[in-house]
């Protein structure tokens, strides 16, 4: 007839996570109520394609096991948007047509420094692990050296392999 809103508390039962909600007591023989349950659930990242909850109707009065069950799947869909920023540092540079090899090894000698920065960002709403980002950099031309790669580093504690051809004469 009217609407009322449940008290809800969560437990631990024999090892599985419980919410115990209390429709009413003492409740008339016959009695028909409709209960909409929303439920806020964190941590689905890894879940995979549903979550199933178990649902059971259980009187005080009638412990039997025979009381309504009923199972619900729900499909996760975990949604996140990533963005990529770059930038290179400067952000033009002109080379000489000519460069000639010197041996001495200070950095100004082989060449102009550029540095590239690459930021990679999640927009949400959701959380995301597992993120890979795979970046190709042209360093060679042929036989040529077309950009002698220093260094790879990251921030924000992300993992990173290196490219067996970064810093092959030790600059």
């Amino acid at each position: 007839q009217g609407q009322e809103k449940l008290s809800c508390n969560p437990k631990k039962e024999n090892g599985t996570r419980v919410v115990l909600c209390e429709l009413g007591n003492p409740m008339k023989a016959g009695a028909q109520i409709t209960v909409d349950l929303e439920l806020s659930v964190s941590g689905l990242e890894d879940m995979g394609d549903a979550i199933t909850f178990h649902l059971q109707l259980r009187s005080k009065n009638s412990p039997s096991p025979s009381n309504a069950s009923v199972t619900v799947t729900v499909p996760v869909e975990a949604e996140a948007e990533m963005e990529l920023r770059g930038t290179s540092l400067p952000a033009t540079t002109v080379l000489p047509t000519s460069w000639h090899r010197v041996e001495r090894r200070r950095l100004e000698d082989h060449g102009i420094k550029v540095e590239h920065v690459y930021e990679c960002h999640n927009k949400g709403p959701g959380t995301v692990s597992g993120v890979t980002l795979s970046l190709a950099v042209p360093h060679q031309l042929g036989d040529h050296v077309l950009l002698y790669l220093l260094e790879l580093g990251t921030e924000g504690g992300m993992n990173c392999s290196h490219h067996p051809a970064l810093n092959p004469a030790q600059v």
